[in-house]
């Protein structure tokens, strides 16, 4: 390990444990964690204080943020029936299949529109990076039990599915994107993007299917005690992320699908002890992730232009919030309802992951650092913008549905979800 990495590791865990420290203190505030973590980054960047320096495509910084998402993928995944989604819940059904794909529709049209020295390929992938939501970054809305239940499940289950959804679109443009600087012919880079995802599929999908079947069959005999059954639903997120890695597939694809599948194939749902154990490791990983956005966004938050900036904006509203609007038609939800949804989709740990990963991949080609440049912006404007409002939001929110009608689609009575925000109330 090099002294970078030392320092940073020190660092990290001495603002742990801080935070630790006064976590139910700012607990209700307009201050969350992430808001912390990125201004401590920044804080101890070159640009700052100068005690930590390292590049942010060394392999230690995307291994701790990989796997942040990873465990985060699979874990959100496992905890979702496909079944009941799409059949009795609507709401998140209609945001992830109309909405997601719409958002990153959006997204690449503006940035071709706004961002002139980009290639095509490139604006698909600024729209495919910003357009996964982390309830995290909005969790006062999601613990507000004064906001019915139906619309904080649908924000919950959008963040802990989007990402996956959006995914093969960022695979697909990345390697589009990598293929038009080193000239490769239109078929090479397109059999190549659905080798990646159809192979991170299956693989996901065999240990799914055998990791669930061990596992409740390990349960039901009596082999299999509590703790190891906890540390073995963390294992399958890692082995379906690294097994599909080795023969060329989507790690992250393979981590969700692994999720999804493990659960069906267990035929008994992941405990929430089990959830709640991946979902704390991803926790920490994700505030180390948070943190070296800090370092990294401090030290280009300088060259942002103003179309840059502009593009940030539209992506946290007119990006976002026409995609749900039109998702959304025909539902009959009040304007403010829609207004709501459209407001609160922060950008967060997966945007921020992606863009490691294409800072990775694309740091040859013309139009990296302004592709970098408007990942960095948006996330920036979303984690202290939205982060912010989502408390006094909620509040606002949930008085205008006290005045609805008693029979108002918002009020309607569905079953919980549990998802990652549920759990982790420290993050607030």
């Amino acid at each position: 390990m090099t002294s970078e990495i030392e320092y940073f590791v020190i660092a990290f865990a001495v603002l742990l444990f801080l935070f630790g420290l006064v976590s139910r203190r700012i607990s209700g505030t307009v201050v969350t964690a992430p808001m912390i973590f990125v201004t401590a980054g920044m804080l101890l960047s070159p640009e700052g204080l100068d005690l930590l320096s390292f590049s942010s495509s060394s392999t230690p910084v995307l291994s701790v943020a990989e796997l942040a998402l990873v465990l985060t993928l699979f874990s959100d995944a496992s905890k979702i029936e496909l079944q009941t989604l799409l059949s009795e819940e609507k709401l998140p059904g209609r945001l992830l299949i109309i909405g997601t794909p719409l958002t990153i529709a959006f997204g690449a049209i503006v940035a071709a529109f706004l961002l002139k020295d980009i290639t095509l390929a490139e604006a698909g992938l600024i729209g495919a990076m910003l357009s996964p939501t982390d309830a995290g970054l909005g969790q006062a809305i999601v613990n507000n039990t004064k906001v019915p239940a139906k619309i904080r499940q649908a924000l919950n289950v959008e963040s802990g599915l989007n990402d996956g959804g959006a995914i093969p679109f960022f695979l697909f443009f990345l390697i589009l994107a990598r293929g038009e600087a080193l000239k490769w012919p239109v078929g090479t880079f397109i059999v190549l993007a659905f080798e990646q995802i159809g192979i991170g599929v299956l693989v996901g999908a065999a240990i799914g299917l055998a990791g669930g079947w061990l596992s409740s069959k390990a349960v039901r005999v009596g082999w299999m005690a509590g703790l190891y059954r906890k540390i073995g639903f963390m294992s399958l997120a890692v082995i379906s992320w690294l097994g599909a890695d080795l023969i060329g597939g989507s790690g992250f694809i393979a981590a969700f699908t692994g999720g999804l599948i493990t659960q069906a194939a267990g035929k008994i749902k992941a405990t929430e002890e089990e959830i709640i154990l991946t979902e704390a490791e991803g926790s920490i990983l994700s505030f180390a992730v948070f943190f070296i956005f800090g370092i990294t966004a401090a030290a280009r938050i300088f060259s942002i232009s103003w179309p840059i900036f502009i593009y940030a904006v539209f992506s946290l509203t007119l990006i976002r919030m026409i995609p749900v609007a039109i998702s959304l038609i025909g539902m009959k939800l009040h304007t403010k309802t829609v207004l709501f949804l459209g407001w609160f989709g922060p950008r967060g740990l997966a945007s921020v992951v992606l863009l490691l990963i294409a800072m990775e991949e694309t740091g040859g080609i013309g139009g990296s650092e302004t592709l970098s440049l408007a990942v960095i912006t948006t996330v920036f404007l979303s984690v202290f913008v939205q982060g912010a409002t989502a408390g006094p939001g909620s509040e606002w929110y949930s008085r205008i549905v006290a005045a609805l009608p008693t029979d108002a689609p918002e009020r309607k009575k569905v079953g919980e979800t549990s998802t990652s925000s549920d759990n982790l109330d420290h993050q607030t």
